[in-house]
């Protein structure tokens, strides 16, 4: 095991970003994805339980909800498992966080505070993607934002390839360390900030109590079967896919000989097919 925890773990990355005593590394983090657009003093954690208005309705688990001092709302989402709606999951939980802003009576004239929905993947949604995605209420046709209060950001981890030495950034070194973090036997950015040596502090599997140990060793053990479980999948799935491709060549192979005039024993010594194989081309 190394000496930081994964913090792509249910438990390491609420360790980081979803506890109270730490918030100063969720407040750093949120002002330098949003640098030069919001600037964050302070947070506070909401229950990140939703429950439905209607008893047969959908109950809604954020993995860190919060406001800021002047009321917007974030939502922080980390999602390792591919699901094939995952935008709209996405939409869903934004649109949740707005729809509870409304209030009853007649004097409530629709204010809203501004609600961000941040989402780690630690998978492409799409190839030939990229890493962040950002998306806005704008004009289709111009381009002009309509609305700032819903914001959403795909931070889709796969793209993200820098070198330590090539981040640029805070926030570009915040995601070398989460990326690369269980990974790590030393702090890399020691003379940049204060932060990221807090950050560390927080993430020492040395620091854990017991019970804390016990918790994370249990989501690492589940986070490590799933992606054993994905790579056995591809593995199989590439190596299926090769047995195939060759089988195919030697069909195509068998076909055109046949249709040469090749006699059928010859054409079965040259590709290993059967004679009721290549009868059947």
């Amino acid at each position: 095991m190394g000496k930081f925890i994964n913090p792509l773990t249910d438990f390491g990355f609420h360790r980081i970003f979803g506890q109270e005593v730490h918030k100063e590394l969720l407040i750093d983090f949120l002002n330098q994805l949003l640098a030069g657009e919001r600037d964050i003093a302070d947070v506070h954690f909401l229950n990140p339980i939703r429950t439905p208005d209607t008893a047969d309705g959908r109950e809604a688990v954020f993995d860190v909800y919060c406001t800021d001092s002047d009321g917007a709302r974030f939502v922080v989402e980390m999602q390792n498992a591919r699901q094939p709606y995952f935008h709209d999951r996405g939409l869903y939980y934004l649109a949740r966080a707005i729809a509870e802003q409304g209030q009853r009576g007649k004097e409530w004239d629709f204010r809203l505070s501004p609600v961000y929905g941040v989402f780690f993947l630690n998978f492409k949604t799409r190839e030939n993607g990229k890493f962040r995605t950002d998306v806005i209420l704008a004009d289709r046709e111009t381009g002009e934002r309509t609305s700032d209060r819903l914001r959403q950001i795909y931070l889709e981890l796969p793209y993200f390839r820098k070198r330590q030495e090539e981040c640029e950034t805070d926030f570009e070194r915040w995601i070398y360390l989460l990326k690369h973090m269980e990974t790590l036997d030393r702090m890399p950015f020691e003379t940049r900030k204060a932060i990221f040596d807090k950050l560390l502090d927080v993430a020492d599997v040395a620091s854990l109590s017991k019970e804390e140990r016990m918790r994370y060793d249990a989501t690492l053990k589940q986070y490590r079967d799933y992606y054993n479980t994905v790579t056995y999948a591809k593995e199989e799935g590439f190596q299926k896919g090769m047995e195939k491709g060759k089988k195919d060549a030697l069909l195509t192979t068998a076909r055109n000989l046949k249709a040469a005039g090749i006699p059928l024993p010859v054409i079965q010594e040259c590709t290993g097919l059967s004679i009721e194989e290549i009868e059947r081309l």
